[in-house]
C-alpha cells in the first residue's frame, strides 16, 4: 500500500497531464505483480462496488470519533476519506503496512461481518496518507484526475505498445491483468481476444475551424447529422452481446432492448437515442436510462432505446476498418437491408454541393432539434483515436442565458477547500407577485483558477444561509451560462433541465435584476 498511496497522493496534487502520465508509468515499471494490476483496476474501473463501505465506515468511526466532530470536520474538509484518515486515532509507529494485493484479495474473499475487523487492522497500520489511499481504493472514488484512457495511455508510453492495441485487448481481461503486463513487458505474446465481444477503440472527430471549413472539397466529404444522444459500439460475437459507451464502459444492462436485437458476427458504431414514433426524444429522456445496472419493464416501454447506425466495423469475422468510409457505408446498408434488426436504422447522408449550401443546412440544425453536422472524408479508414483531417464535427452554436448564482458547494479533490460547484437560477413571478429565483442549472467548470479564487471569496462574503455543505448566496452575481439545449423536466422545481451547462463568462458588471427569466429559458425548448 505504501507505493500505491504515494502514487495517489502525487496524482491528486499534480495538475499536469504529462506529469500524471510519468507518475503512472514509473509506478507500473517498478511495482510488482499483482499489485500494479490491482492499481490499474482501481485507476480505471474501481474494485469494490458491491460492498456498503460508507455504512461500514460510519459504524467503525462511531466508537473512535465524536460524531459531531466528524460532521463538522467533513463539512470543512469536503472529502469523507480525507476526513476519516485525519481523524483516525494514530497508532504506534513501526508497523508494516499491508500489501495492495493482500488488501484487494482479502476484501474480495471476506464476508460482510469480517470486513470491519480487516479495515480496522489496516487503518491502524497505516499513516494518514495510507489511510486516505485505502479508503479511496475501497470506495472506488479516487478523484485524482485520472481517467481510464489516461491510465491506458500511461501503459502505452511506458511499454511502447500502441494504445489502440491495449484498448482492443482490455475488455477481454480482468484484474490483476497478468497476461496484459506479461505482454507489455515482452514476456508473453499479445493476449488473443479476436472474435470476442470486446470494445474496439472508436474513431473520433475534431471540432472544425473556419479555415478548415473553407478548405472543404465537397467531392471529398460527406455530411451526416450529429444526433443528440450518446455514441455507442454494439457487438455480437461468439454468442456474446454487448453495448459499450464511447469510453468502453459496458452499458448492456441498461439497454437490453437494443442488445437483444443484434445479429451474430457484427460490430457496429452508432448513436444511442430514445425514439418515439420515429422522432428523437430529448437527451434528458435518454439520461433516465443511463447509469443503471438494470432497467424496469415500465422504463423499457416509456423510454424505448434505439441505435442510429453510422458504421460497420466487423462483419462475419471480417475486419472492415481498413476499408474507405464509403465502402464501409455500402456494406452497412447491405447488411442492414439483409437483417433489418429491430430498434436500429441508418443515419442519413446529407447531400451538399458547396460549402455555402452546407452552411445553410447547419444554420437550420437548431430549428430541427439536431445537434449539428458531421463531416467525414469519403476515403477515410476507421482509425482509433482522433486522427487529423478525417472526421470533423460542426456543432450548432450554444444557447446562452444570464443566470443568477443561488447556491455553492465545495468541490472534491484539489478543489475541496473551494466553493466551486455553483447552482444558478432565473427569475419568475412568485406567489405574492414579487420576482423570485428558481434554479435552472448547475455547473462546476468554465472558469480559470484565478476566477475560482474570486468566486470562492464572493461566496464566503455573501453567504446568507447554509444547508449542510451547501451555502445559499445573496442574489448579486450573474453568470453568462452556455448550454447545448434545454428540455422540460418533472424532476426539477423549475420544470426545465439543461444539457451540458457551463459558465461562459462571469458578469461582475451586470445587476442581478437584469438576468433572464424562466419564461425566456422555456422559450428555448425545442418542442
Amino acid at each position: 500500500m505504501k507505493d500505491f498511496s504515494a502514487l495517489l497522493d502525487r496524482l491528486a496534487y499534480t495538475p499536469s497531464r504529462n506529469d500524471k502520465l510519468r507518475l503512472m508509468a514509473d509506478y507500473f515499471a517498478s511495482a510488482p505483480d499483482p499489485d500494479r494490476g490491482y492499481a490499474l483496476a482501481a485507476l480505471t474501473d474501481g474494485l469494490f462496488s458491491r460492498v456498503p463501505f460508507r455504512r461500514i465506515f460510519a459504524e467503525m468511526l462511531e466508537a473512535r470519533v465524536d460524531p459531531v466532530l466528524f460532521k463538522l470536520s467533513r463539512d470543512y474538509v469536503g472529502d469523507t476519506a480525507e476526513t476519516i484518515s485525519l481523524l483516525w486515532p494514530a497508532q504506534e509507529e513501526g508497523q508494516d503496512p499491508p500489501r495492495l494485493a493482500d488488501v484487494v484479495e482479502r476484501v474480495r474473499n471476506a464476508n460482510a461481518t469480517e470486513i470491519p475487523q480487516l479495515l480496522t487492522g489496516w487503518l491502524d497500520r497505516l499513516d494518514a496518507t495510507g489511510r486516505w489511499a485505502l479508503l479511496k481504493l475501497l470506495t472506488g472514488a479516487l478523484r485524482v484526475g485520472v481517467s481510464a484512457r489516461l491510465a491506458k495511455t500511461a501503459l502505452a508510453q511506458w511499454s511502447g505498445k500502441p494504445l489502440s492495441e491495449i484498448e482492443e485487448v482490455w475488455h477481454g481481461l480482468t484484474p490483476p491483468y497478468l497476461p496484459l503486463f506479461a505482454w507489455l513487458t515482452d514476456q508473453a505474446p499479445r493476449p488473443d481476444t479476436s472474435g470476442s465481444a470486446v470494445f474496439r477503440p472508436l474513431m473520433l472527430s475534431h471540432a472544425i475551424e473556419d479555415r478548415e471549413l473553407a478548405a472543404i472539397t465537397p467531392g471529398d466529404f460527406v455530411a451526416e447529422w450529429k444526433w443528440d444522444g450518446i455514441r455507442v459500439q454494439a457487438t455480437h460475437q461468439k454468442g456474446e452481446k454487448r453495448l459499450f459507451s464511447r469510453t468502453g464502459d459496458d452499458i448492456s444492462g441498461a439497454f437490453p432492448d437494443v442488445v437483444e436485437a443484434l445479429p451474430e458476427g457484427v460490430v457496429l458504431d452508432g448513436e444511442l437515442l430514445v425514439l418515439r414514433g420515429g422522432d428523437v426524444a430529448p437527451f434528458n429522456d435518454l439520461q433516465q436510462r443511463l447509469n443503471r445496472k438494470a432497467v424496469t419493464a415500465a422504463m423499457l416501454k416509456s423510454h424505448p432505446a434505439h441505435i442510429r447506425l453510422y458504421d460497420l466495423l466487423f462483419e462475419g469475422g471480417e475486419d472492415l476498418r481498413p476499408l474507405p468510409f464509403m465502402e464501409r457505408r455500402a456494406r452497412l446498408e447491405a447488411w442492414h437491408a439483409k437483417h433489418t434488426p429491430a430498434r436500429t436504422d441508418i443515419s442519413e447522408i446529407v447531400g451538399f454541393d458547396t460549402v455555402a449550401e452546407l452552411e445553410a443546412v447547419w444554420t437550420g440544425a437548431r430549428e430541427t432539434g439536431i445537434e449539428g453536422l458531421m463531416l467525414k472524408r469519403r476515403m477515410s479508414p476507421y482509425l482509433a483515436g482522433r486522427p487529423k483531417g478525417h472526421w470533423y464535427k460542426w456543432k450548432r452554436a450554444p444557447l446562452m442565458i444570464d443566470a443568477v448564482l443561488m447556491y455553492a458547494q465545495r468541490g472534491s479533490g484539489k478543489r475541496s477547500s473551494y466553493y466551486s460547484d455553483y447552482t444558478f437560477g432565473a427569475w419568475r413571478e412568485g406567489e405574492t407577485g414579487a420576482p423570485e429565483l428558481v434554479p435552472v442549472g448547475k455547473s462546476y467548470f468554465g472558469f480559470t483558477d484565478e476566477e475560482l479564487k474570486q468566486l470562492d471569496s464572493f461566496v464566503r462574503s455573501n453567504t446568507v444561509d447554509s444547508f449542510g455543505p451547501v451555502r445559499q448566496v445573496a442574489p448579486k452575481l450573474v453568470f453568462e451560462v452556455a448550454f447545448d439545449s434545454v428540455h422540460r423536466s418533472t424532476r426539477h422545481k423549475s420544470g426545465v433541465a439543461m444539457r451540458f451547462p457551463r459558465i461562459h463568462r462571469i458578469r461582475w458588471d451586470k445587476p442581478a435584476a437584469e438576468a433572464d427569466t424562466l419564461q425566456a429559458v422555456q422559450a428555448l425548448i425545442a418542442d
